[in-house]
Formats: C-alpha cells, structure tokens, sequence
C-alpha cells in the first residue's frame, strides 16, 4: 500500500507502560510516549530536554544518607537545609552559608536512620520538626548564621502571676479563694492560673470587699482573676491594674481557668505529623497513641491547656475511632483537615459549625488507601501523596457530588515506573512548569507535569550518573528551582553532591546549561578551565561559548580547550531519549496493527532546538544535519522550525521512532510527522 503520514501533535499524555500499547482507544494514547528519560513534558503539549543540575557543594559526610528540606520565610527568602547524621547546613541560590569562610551549621539530635522520617510545617522564620523517637522542636532563623534548635515546650507563653494576696476590708465568717491568671495583648494566650489566695470576709454586709492583688507577668496586657464556687473557679472580671476588688461578684462558672495539658513527655509520645488548621498548630501520631490528634488553642503556638467546662478556644484532644489502629502520618491542611493513616484518609470537620472546637469537632473516613512516610504536597486544592502500598502516587481532592473526598490513581498508567519500588522523597514546583517531582527508591528522579484543571498529568522519568536521594524546591527569583541530593562514584569513592538544577529560560545559547554536577567559568577567554576538582577523573561534555566541545577526562580538577571560550559549561553528560508509541494508522484495517512498518522520514518541529539525532531504534540514529549559514567555528544557530530527517529502512511491527539529545544543547520537540511504508 501507498506511504502514509501520521501526526503526532502532543505529547503531553506523557511516558506510559508497555501493558498500554493496546488500548488505542484511550485518548492518552493520542498524546503519550513509549519512553521520556531526561525529556520533561510541557503541560501545553511540547517536550523539552531537561536543563542540568548544577554543582553546589559536597555534603558533610558523604559516606551516610541525606535530605533536603525547604525553607521559605517569602518568596524572596528562600533556603535548603541539607540535613545529615547529627546536623543541618544552609544552602541558598545555588551557594552555601558561610560562617567564617566553612559552612554554617547547627547540631541536631537527628541521625542518618530518622531523617527521611522527620515531618515538619513552617510558620515565618520558624520550622517545626516532628518525629516519634524524638521531642518536637522548632528550628528558628534570628540571622542568616544564627539559628537554633530547641524542644518545645508546650505552655503558654505568658508566666503563672506570682505573690496573690486576697486582703479583706471587713470582717465576717465566710473564706474566700481566688486565682489570677495574665492574659496576653492578643487576648488569644492565657498563663496557667495562679497558686489559691484566701481570705475571711463576708462580702453580703453593705461596704464590705476583697482586694487581690499580684506581681507584674512580662508580657501580660491584662489579667483575668476567678473565685472558687462550689469546687470550680469562676471568672469575676478582668483588669490591666495589679489589683482587683471583689464586692460580692457571682462568679461566671461557663468560664474557668485554663488546665495545664503536657501529652508530649517521655520515650512513646512523642508526635510524628504536624501541621496547622484555622489558627491552631496540630500534632498526631504518637507511638502509645497513635490514632489521636492533638490542636492548640485557638491562636497560639503551643499552648495545649483546656477549661473545665470546655471553652470553644480550648485545645483539641481526640481520638479517631477507626477498625485499625494505623498511625496518623501526615496531617493536611485542605478546606476542612485531612489526615492521612497507613490505611485511610479521614476528614476532619465541624459539625453544624464553621469552625473546628473541642464540642463541634468530627472526623469521617473518606477512602480505605493509606499513605506512606513521604510528606505530601499541595497543588491548588488537590492533595498528592504516595500510596502506602504498591509504590504508585495518587491525587486527593473534594468532589461536591459525592459530598467528600475522593481519591485516583495518578500513576495508573505508568505503573513501569513505581511497581516494585518506594517513593523516597517528593517536592513541588510551580513555575515556570507545575512539577511534581519525586525520587524513587531506585535512584530514578521522576517528574509528573500535572494541571489538574486541565486534565493534564504527564510522567517523565529522569537519571543521571548516579543515583538520586532526596529533592526539595524553593522559591528563587521568578521560578521554584529544584534541588536534589544525588550519589555519585567519583574516582572510584562515593560521594553525595547537592546540586540545583538549572533554568532553561536563556537568551544567548552560551547560557544553555545541559550537563550534571556541572560548574559554569564565565570570563576572560581561557583554554584551561579549573574548579572541577568534584569530578576528578570523569569524563566531561563541554559546552564553550554556544558551541559542542569534544569531551574531555577531568584531570588536577581541571580541563583544557581546544580553543578560548569566555563562557564555559562543564560537567557529566546527560543523554535524553524520546520513544514514541507503536504506530496506529487509522485508514488501514486493525488501525495498521499485525503489519510491518517502516518509517522512511520524519519531520520534527522544533523550538530554539540543536544536536538532534532520530532513528527507528537507539542504536540506528541519523544526525539532523543543521549547519546552513553560519560561518565555521562558530555554532550552528538553534532552529525553531520543522526538520526534516531521512531515516535508515528498518522494517518492524511497530513503527516507533527514537528521538536522542546527547549533547549539552537544548531541544524541545512541538510536534512529529512521519512517513510510513506499511507492509501486508
């Protein structure tokens, strides 16, 4: 039969299993690839090759595990914090902070075994750290070298109101007691109460009052003073003086002074999820209570004392009552809290109210899935978490048709790329591409390009020589920059780098950075390029003013040229692959399957694109020659066009083309014509 042509025109359904080469009728067949490795999926419908990852520095102890996690007070003040065994160190726009020319750090209680465990939450300069072998602290930023870490203690802030006296004016049979309580500016933190001040009086004879007076607190605005009635102590007013008279006031008991409440003491209660809902910070999962939720008062930090009765501002404390006692792992702040379970996803809301209190407080069982120990994210209203079992992500959101929650399988179709291993780690990007990047616990780094407005969820996989550990992103500039903890053999020793990866927004193809654990020299024109002594003995891609440099074996850290170039990218080379899916022509009977094909040509349309290899197979690349007027020994301008590339004839039963960027250049794939001979 005659030579047919096929579009492709998207490939924003991404990278999908093999088991998926039959279901030609799933839209995403239309749109998706047999493999993208080093490629990233645009959510618009174009890929683009993956910028590099730039060296920053070496971790402290290169031979234990690390983890990165995000600090971002704004989105101009940004930080990664490189924790190791025993410490964590600061990196920030691609450097690390200094402190008298070695890098700041801060000694941590954590070692190499917890550290993908620990789950945290940030409020402002504060960053607070859980796990269930060790106290809750808070990580605080007073300066960029100044930090502390510190265990927190769970009380109010403001100090008990000490040297009560209840002095009566009159005489009379009756004892009186009070207690004082300071109350903070905000009204919000209120100290625990006071020791009990008694006098003898009687408060019914005309004239006749108690006067209770107190030290000064630091930091109280106002105090609130209770007398004792029937056993309770009732609140009877409120003053900003360090006196108060008390002429027969009946005693309010609808409103008692706080109870001092401490959970988190000793080995087994110490919380492994925290976050925070609707002014009030939340803890859970204890070891010896691991299905229970614990929240501050309304507005505070840390202040988990309650009233007798209960006060709608009183800590939260409940238990939630399922058919498996599985530990709270992660607690999400969505339009109502959701906490996450080794099997469930529950739902907390008020019941008949707006708000979450100690008596309109409820919890409901959304799904029976379960989540792993790797901490969530958030993209829009949607919830992305790993899966307990089975290793595959999936998406959370409220569905106002079913009243709830629902969940899916995002990994559904490219479970290749998640059965039989673990997610590790997992952050989220917003600009300038919504990302949701994850490491597996097979050293792969996997994106997921996912818009959920638009239907759009596209995998991509990624590696590098070496294997990936861990990942964060923070905000830098006008996009969230990924940064990643890789381990890499380096001269035959093991080593952990952290490296940031790169943006792909360049203007001069001289700024193209496409090459891993890479360093940049930018000045006056030089042969030998230094400072690559953290890829001693490897071999190199070079990258000099726009152009492809033969690589070259790192020797003494450095490299030299052929020739001068003033603005130099170096580092280990990256080979990205593009597969498309078996061919379905749709004028032929069957859609083309059981025949023989053979791809004759392909056009590809490309955007600011160079170094483009296309083949029928990874072993049978043609070049796509693209030198046309441009002078020799300079580079070969990038194309935005489409190209046209006459292939080697391979007969075969899929008709799938292979797409290669091997050189440290840019290229981003619009869209695919190919002319196919289809045998009988």
């Amino acid at each position: 039969m005659p030579n047919v042509r096929t579009l492709s025109r998207s490939f924003a359904g991404g990278e999908v299993t093999p088991e998926f080469f039959g279901r030609i009728d799933d839209v995403k067949y239309q749109t998706g690839l047999a493999k993208c490795l080093n490629f990233v999926v645009l959510p618009h419908g174009p890929v683009a090759n993956r910028p590099g990852f730039a060296y920053v520095r070496e971790v402290k102890t290169s031979a234990k595990r690390t983890r990165l996690i995000p600090f971002s007070f704004s989105t101009t003040q940004t930080m990664v914090l490189e924790f190791g065994d025993l410490y964590v160190r600061f990196h920030t726009d691609g450097g690390t902070v200094l402190d008298g020319g070695v890098p700041y750090e801060v000694v941590t209680p954590y070692q190499e075994a917890d550290l993908f465990d620990l789950h945290y939450v940030q409020s402002a300069d504060v960053l607070t750290i859980v796990h269930p072998n060790y106290e809750p602290r808070e990580l605080r930023r007073l300066a960029a070298t100044n930090w502390t870490l510190t265990a927190i203690t769970f009380a109010p802030t403001l100090a008990v109101p000490g040297s009560v006296v209840a002095t009566p004016t009159g005489t009379g049979s009756t004892t009186y007691t009070y207690k004082v309580t300071a109350v903070s500016d905000t009204g919000l933190d209120e100290s625990l109460a006071s020791t009990a001040a008694s006098c003898v009086n009687n408060l019914l004879t005309t004239g006749q009052f108690n006067t209770i007076t107190w030290a000064t607190v630091t930091g109280a605005l106002r105090y609130n003073v209770y007398k004792q009635d029937n056993g309770l102590y009732g609140y009877i007013g409120q003053t900003d003086a360090l006196a108060f008279v008390d002429d027969n006031i009946a005693a309010d008991l609808s409103k008692t002074p706080p109870i001092a409440n401490t959970p988190f003491t000793g080995t087994g209660n110490y919380p492994g999820a925290v976050s925070y809902f609707e002014q009030r910070r939340a803890f859970a999962g204890t070891i010896n209570k691991p299905q229970n939720l614990w929240m501050t008062r309304s507005g505070t930090e840390s202040n988990l004392s309650y009233s007798l009765p209960s006060r709608d501002d009183d800590a939260i404390s409940i238990r939630v009552a399922a058919r498996e006692a599985n530990t709270v792992r992660h607690i999400v702040p969505l339009n109502d809290l959701v906490l996450l379970t080794s099997a469930a996803e529950w739902r907390v809301a008020p019941a008949g109210d707006d708000v979450l209190t100690p008596t309109s407080i409820g919890v409901k069982p959304q799904s029976y899935i379960g989540a792993n120990n790797v901490q969530p994210v958030i993209v829009n209203n949607n919830l992305i978490y790993a899966a307990a079992r089975g290793g595959h992500v999936r998406e959370m959101a409220y569905n106002w048709q079913a009243g709830g929650y629902l969940t899916g399988d995002l990994s559904l179709r490219a479970p290749h790329l998640f059965d039989s291993f673990t997610l590790v780690d997992m952050a989220y990007a917003k600009a300038p591409q919504p990302i949701i990047w994850s490491v597996s616990s097979n050293g792969k780094l996997l994106g997921l390009t996912y818009v959920p407005e638009q239907q759009v969820g596209a995998w991509h996989q990624h590696d590098t020589d070496g294997t990936f550990e861990s990942c964060a992103v923070v905000a830098e500039g006008d996009e969230d920059v990924l940064y990643v903890v890789v381990q890499r053999t380096i001269g035959g020793v093991p080593k952990r780098y952290v490296e940031r990866m790169q943006s792909r927004l360049f203007v001069d193809p001289a700024d193209a950075f496409f090459v891993d654990s890479g360093a940049t020299y930018d000045g006056a024109p030089a042969t030998t390029i230094t400072g690559l002594a953290h890829l001693e003995g490897e071999t190199v891609s070079i990258l000099a003013d726009g152009a492809v440099h033969p690589q070259r074996v790192v020797a003494s850290g450095a490299v030299t040229l052929d020739e001068p170039a003033s603005k130099v990218q170096i580092g280990l080379p990256i080979v990205a692959d593009l597969q498309s899916l078996p061919l379905v022509i749709e004028t032929t009977q069957a859609f083309g399957q059981g025949r023989v094909k053979n791809v004759n040509k392909v056009w590809l349309r490309v955007h600011r694109s160079s170094g483009i290899f296309v083949g029928p197979t990874a072993d049978e690349l043609t070049e796509a020659k693209q030198r046309t007027t441009e002078p020799y020994g300079s580079p070969p301008a990038l194309k935005s066009e489409e190209i046209q590339v006459v292939l080697t004839p391979t007969w075969a039963d899929n008709g799938q083309i292979y797409v290669r960027q091997s050189d440290p250049l840019p290229l981003t794939i619009v869209a695919m014509t190919l002319e196919v001979a289809v045998g009988g």
